[in-house]
């Protein structure tokens, strides 16, 4: 039976003029199919191991405040509309629908999969990713023409990611990607403990070189991009409230890996590469890069002159000193050599005063045009922060960041899938975005970042046409 029906995103659709691509949607794997293909990759013992329970919820209350455990997500999936889930469960059933959905073209990351890039057990790990992606590669491979899925693939290592590049982009055939955007270290001597890592941001102080990644997602013509959140980082711990560790946690993730990429100097070796972070808004992107700025303007090598201690008139400040000291002071004017020592101590490692060097910037345009072209960002509809991505008034050097539509349909975020772009267009109905601004948001920025590394993403698809003649230069 056909389950089309009319919805105000539907009539939003056919006003645009111009398609609509979502960036970063969701399905959710039929657990039985996936099962078997995990026992094919890893046999019955990775089937078990899979399907536990977080640890969580096999410890008493006690035991999970004795050893302060991250209340995990729940009921993570919207399943009042039955339609819905089922959408997001059948990809003919998504294919039938995207007319209702205000939708043309959808790239789909997994759900049941969505941690499996960070699992801890290295067989696990490598199993139940290529079980996700050969689960994908054959689900969607009739439904190309208007979705795209997303390959799992880890980072603990270059040489585990490379052969999950090589497995499901040159032997599936798959053509976007869900990486692991972190990799959780153990320190040495706390093995074990879910407090004792540190976070690896793979592109700055890292355990390993990840340029050979970089050059293989480029030589491929992928986009990495990046679906790892920040719960049970820093303050998001809570063992009780998971709205508590899920806030903020995305953009906690992305902004880590974000300023890596900057400051390790992976966009200068990759101009062409493009970067996308996932379901965390572009907010803390407009913030980093106003940050990144006004840090550049006051720490780069040449204004570290401004604090280096071999320019301190020591004379002039004795002078001022014996001057102007308090009463509270006055008994400690002849230290005045202890101040000094305690307040600008000599550095060791004078040639590496300039922390901005290996992003290789020598003015503020040069931070913007490192960081704004390789970097995209998706956002939720119903996030208003996405205005800020167009705001040339307040971006630096009146920039526009690119924000990507992304629907998250499929997760606890859409509760009704009909409802997403009507909620996304809202920022123009109330003026916060420009109808060009909107089309940026949910065609041409999405089209870019697909296009720029491979030119070939829609050929095939149901915006082909439309995508030719934008790249052309016309209208669509």
């Amino acid at each position: 039976m056909s389950m089309v029906t009319t919805s105000r995103s539907a009539a939003i659709r056919q006003q645009l003029g111009h398609p609509v691509i979502d960036a970063d949607g969701h399905d959710v794997e039929y657990v039985p199919a996936l099962l078997e293909l995990l026992r094919e990759e890893g046999g019955a013992s990775a089937v078990e191991a899979f399907t536990k329970l977080p640890g969580w919820y096999r410890h008493t209350e006690q035991e999970r405040l004795a050893a302060r455990m991250v209340r995990p997500p729940w009921w993570a999936l919207p399943i009042r509309h039955t339609v819905d889930h089922a959408t997001s469960v059948l990809p003919g059933l998504l294919e039938e629908r995207m007319g209702e959905l205000g939708l043309d073209f959808t790239v789909l990351y997994p759900s049941v999969g969505l941690g499996v890039t960070h699992l801890p057990d290295p067989d696990l790990r490598q199993a139940a990713c290529r079980a996700v992606n050969r689960y994908h590669a054959e689900v969607f491979g009739p439904h190309a023409a208007s979705m795209a899925p997303a390959a799992a693939i880890p980072m603990h290592t270059p040489d585990e990611a490379l052969a999950a590049l090589d497995h499901a982009v040159g032997e599936l055939g798959l053509k976007a990607l869900m990486m692991a955007g972190h990799v959780r270290r153990p320190l040495p001597g706390m093995e074990g403990s879910p407090h004792g890592t540190w976070i690896d941001p793979l592109a700055l102080d890292s355990a390993y070189d990840y340029d050979p990644v970089w050059a293989r997602c480029e030589e491929l013509r992928v986009v990495p991009a990046f679906h790892s959140g920040g719960m049970g980082w820093g303050s998001r711990v809570s063992v009780t409230n998971y709205m508590y560790n899920h806030i903020g946690h995305f953009a906690a993730a992305s902004e880590a890996l974000c300023k890596a990429l900057f400051f390790g100097g992976v966009t200068r070796r990759f101009p062409r590469l493009r970067f996308m972070f996932l379901e965390a808004g572009v907010g803390w992107a407009t913030m980093l890069l106003s940050d990144l700025v006004g840090h550049w303007e006051k720490r780069n090598g040449t204004a570290m002159a401004n604090y280096d201690p071999r320019f301190l008139d020591v004379g002039l400040l004795g002078e001022l000193v014996e001057q102007y000291a308090s009463p509270l002071q006055r008994p400690f004017v002849d230290q005045l050599d202890r101040h000094v020592a305690q307040l600008w101590p000599d550095v060791q490692d004078r040639g590496r005063l300039d922390d901005f060097a290996a992003a290789g910037v020598a003015s503020v345009q040069e931070v913007v045009d490192r960081f704004v072209p390789s970097f995209f960002f998706g956002c939720e509809a119903d996030d208003a922060t996405n205005a800020w991505a167009f705001d040339t008034r307040v971006n630096p050097t009146g920039a526009r960041l690119n924000a990507v539509f992304s629907s998250d349909i499929g997760h606890w975020d859409v509760p009704d899938m009909r409802e997403v772009l009507e909620e996304a267009f809202e920022l123009v109905e109330h003026g916060l975005l420009t109808e060009d601004d909107f089309r940026r948001f949910v065609f041409t920025n999405p089209l870019h970042l697909l296009t720029e590394v491979n030119p070939d993403f829609f050929s095939g698809t149901t915006v082909e046409d439309a995508v030719r003649t934008e790249l052309a230069g016309g209208p669509a």
